[in-house]
């Protein structure tokens, strides 16, 4: 999640780039060694680096949710947590640098048709983090200080994320050049974000005062659910009709095909929370319904997130027997193929299937090598190459 289409790492720093590290005594192969100087690593930085706030939260909380629970599992889980909500303070400081020494760069982001798609990615980022704050903080700052920093999480990005899925549609409705080639994955970045509003703030109803407070959270929930899943029905079938007349096109855009499991896990997750704490706001034989619902939405869904999994894997595995090189895009297989295994986890608690718990373990075994693989890649590609951080010239996809 992230720049969608981007030219392949260097593998050497520039002449000039060596030259000016020589100068200043750095070792080649140090941190950075791509930048004239370290405070460049600002001046082009964009909103789909919060993708591996996003990737990274979420291996936490699929941790918590796993319903296979083995020892160490909630510590990693925990420390992971840690572990991005420090790559949150990091990353939106670094954010503030970047519009405060660089606004005209900042400001250019809304009008490009590619790029504008990705202020979904900060909403997200602070979400997950929240649902991770209210499901694991309280083992490191306590029950009170967790529930008080998911709250004002949540809070944010809610707005952040209601902000995204009207204004970037909007911008691509009457701003932004794009064609029939344009659609991509990255369409969904700005529409999903309600949609982890929804998971989250189901989280949060246990801790809300019982009564119209409550009641009202839940429904605002079920609202954004469905705001977000049918925006993500309309864009997913325009991606499938762009695959069909124009194929997978470039490189650079197939790991964003994993985005659309996004939606479809998230979905599933927030239907679940949403149903399993319904007893709390309403009575049954109305909570039992919402419950029941849950599972009559989440397991079609998943036959469809099935499919795409397969779709998706078959072109990416076609693409990389030629080449595929690393780029930020690669988070997009993160967050996705997690959304897949919180969601499946609560449909194998929900009815207690063996198919279901074995597949929530196959999903998340896979999002534990697919994290580990990016995040050590864009280390590698960041801080010790610091080439990431270079800008990038992305070709025409409506070409």
């Amino acid at each position: 999640m992230t720049q969608t289409i981007e030219a392949e790492m260097q593998e050497a720093p520039t002449e000039s780039t060596a030259r000016t590290a020589a100068r200043r005594g750095i070792p080649k192969g140090w941190f950075l060694r791509t930048l004239d100087k370290p405070s460049d690593l600002f001046a082009h930085l964009t909103p789909n680096w919060f993708a591996s706030i996003m990737g990274t939260g979420i291996l936490a909380n699929a941790s918590a949710l796993l319903p296979l629970q083995v020892p160490g599992l909630h510590v990693m889980a925990t420390i992971v947590w840690a572990a991005a909500s420090l790559l949150l303070l990091l990353l939106s400081s670094a954010t503030v640098v970047h519009w405060t020494r660089h606004r005209s760069t900042a400001e250019s982001h809304h009008s490009h048709p590619v790029m504008a798609h990705f202020y979904g990615a900060p909403p997200m980022a602070l979400l997950t983090v929240a649902a991770g704050s209210i499901l694991l903080g309280k083992d490191l700052i306590g029950e009170s200080a967790a529930l008080v920093l998911g709250t004002v999480l949540w809070f944010i990005g809610t707005a952040l994320g209601l902000f995204s899925a009207v204004l970037v549609p909007y911008l691509t409705f009457t701003h932004h050049n794009v064609s029939d080639t344009s659609a991509c994955g990255g369409w969904l970045m700005p529409v999903v974000p309600p949609m982890v509003s929804a998971a989250t703030g189901a989280l949060l109803l246990p801790y809300t005062p019982a009564g119209e407070l409550r009641l009202t959270l839940m429904l605002a929930c079920y609202a954004m659910l469905g705001l977000s899943f049918f925006a993500s029905l309309i864009v997913i079938t325009l991606i499938w009709l762009r695959l069909a007349r124009h194929k997978p096109g470039p490189v650079g855009m197939v790991p964003t095909l994993w985005i659309v499991l996004g939606p479809l896990g998230q979905s599933i997750t927030a239907a679940c929370l949403l149903g399993a704490n319904a007893h709390l706001v309403v009575p049954a034989p109305w909570s039992t319904a919402l419950e029941l619902s849950a599972l009559l939405f989440g397991i079609p869904v998943l036959g469809f997130a099935l499919l795409w999994v397969g779709l998706a894997a078959a072109i990416t595995l076609r693409t990389a027997r030629g080449h595929l090189p690393f780029s930020l895009t690669w988070w997009s297989f993160t967050f996705s193929i997690g959304t897949c295994a919180t969601g499946t986890s609560l449909l194998a608690v929900g009815t207690g299937a063996l198919a279901l718990h074995i597949m929530a373990v196959a999903f998340f075994v896979g999002l534990v090598l697919v994290w580990a693989t990016v995040a050590w890649r864009t280390f590698h590609g960041s801080m010790l190459h610091g080439q990431l951080f270079l800008p990038v010239q992305q070709p025409d996809i409506r070409a």
